[in-house]
C-alpha cells in the first residue's frame, strides 16, 4: 500500500510538474532574451484556450489539428504581441517595457470579455484525455502521463536547438551577454522574436493541458499559470533554462507535500505557505537553485 501511495504521489508531482515546467520555461525565454518579465504570458494561454473551445465545440476538425490550430494561435500572439507592442518600447526603458506587458494583458483581458464572454466556457477534449489507465494498481487519468511524455519531448526537442543549431548558439550568447552578440552580427530583432515565438508555443501547450484539467476557460484564466510560473522562476532560477524546469517540479512537490502533510484546517491556506516559501527563497537564495548567468542587463 505505501508502495502504491508513493507512485500516486510521483505520478501527480511529475505530471503537476511538467506543465509548470513549461509554464515558467515560457517566462523564461523571454526574459533571458529581453530581461522583461511579461506579465502578458497569462493571456497568451488563454488565447489558445479560447481557440481550442470553438474550433472544438464549431468545427469537426479532428483534434489533433484542433490542437496545432490551439499551438498556433500562441505563437501568433506571441509573435504578434511582440511586433506591435514591445518592439516599439524596446529602445525606451524597461518600466516602459512593462508597463507595456501590463497594458497587453489588460487589453486581451477586456477583449475576451467583451467580444466573448465574462462567463467561463466548457473547453472539450477527446475522450481519452480523461481515460483512467492502471499502473502497479494506482489508477490515473491519461492526461497525466500524456503531459509528461509531451514536456520529456519538447525538453529534449529545446535542449538540442539551443546546444547544436546556429540559432540556438546564437540565443544563448544572447542570453548571455546581449550587447556583445549584437556587436557580433547576432540580429537582435530575430533572437527576440524567436523567444517570443518559443514562449507562444509553450503557452498553447500548456493551454491544452490546462484545459483538459479545468475544463473550461474564462477571460481571467491565465492570472493562474502566471503567478505559479513566477513562483516556479523564483524557486528555480529567473536566469536560468533549466532552473526554470527545475523550479517548476519543485513546485509541484512542495505542494503535493503541503496537500498530504497540512491539516484539512489549514489546507484552504495552502497557497500561503507557498508564498512564505518563496519569500525564504528571495531572501536565502534570491538567484534561484540554479544560478544562471545572474547580472543585472537592460536590452535597449
Amino acid at each position: 500500500m505505501n508502495a502504491q501511495i508513493l507512485l500516486e504521489f510521483a505520478i501527480n508531482v511529475l505530471s503537476m510538474g511538467s506543465l509548470y515546467a513549461l509554464i515558467s520555461l515560457g517566462l523564461v525565454f523571454v526574459f533571458g532574451i529581453c530581461k522583461l518579465v511579461n506579465y502578458a504570458y497569462g493571456e497568451f494561454i488563454t488565447v489558445s484556450a479560447y481557440v481550442l473551445y470553438f474550433l472544438g465545440v464549431f468545427t469537426g476538425l479532428p483534434w489533433l489539428l484542433v490542437f496545432l490550430f490551439g499551438i498556433l494561435a500562441g505563437v501568433a500572439v506571441g509573435f504578434f504581441s511582440e511586433l506591435v507592442a514591445f518592439r516599439p518600447f524596446r529602445e525606451r526603458s524597461l518600466d516602459a517595457l512593462l508597463v507595456t506587458s501590463f497594458a497587453v494583458s489588460v487589453i486581451l483581458q477586456r477583449l475576451f470579455q467583451l467580444g466573448i464572454s465574462p462567463r467561463s466556457k466548457a473547453v472539450p477534449v477527446p475522450a481519452f484525455f480523461n481515460m483512467n489507465i492502471q499502473i502497479l494498481g494506482v489508477i490515473t487519468p491519461l492526461r497525466n502521463l500524456l503531459i509528461i511524455g509531451t514536456t520529456v519531448v519538447l525538453l529534449t526537442v529545446l535542449v538540442l536547438i539551443m546546444k547544436y543549431t546556429t540559432l540556438g548558439v546564437a540565443m544563448r550568447g544572447a542570453s548571455e551577454n546581449f550587447v556583445t552578440a549584437r556587436l557580433m552580427g547576432v540580429p537582435a530583432n530575430l533572437m527576440i522574436s524567436v523567444a517570443f515565438i518559443i514562449s507562444g508555443f509553450l503557452a498553447g501547450v500548456v493551454a491544452i493541458f490546462w484545459s483538459a484539467r479545468t475544463g473550461s476557460v474564462e477571460p481571467m484564466m491565465g492570472g493562474t499559470p502566471l503567478l505559479i510560473g513566477f513562483i516556479a522562476v523564483v524557486i528555480g532560477g529567473m536566469h536560468s533554462l533549466p532552473g526554470s524546469v527545475v523550479g517548476g517540479y519543485v513546485y509541484a512537490f512542495i505542494s503535493n507535500v503541503l496537500s498530504l502533510t497540512l491539516p484539512s484546517s489549514l489546507l484552504s491556506f495552502r497557497d500561503a505557505f507557498m508564498f512564505a516559501i518563496v519569500i525564504a527563497f528571495l531572501v536565502l537564495k534570491p538567484e534561484g537553485l540554479l544560478r544562471g548567468n545572474y547580472q543585472e542587463e537592460r536590452v535597449g
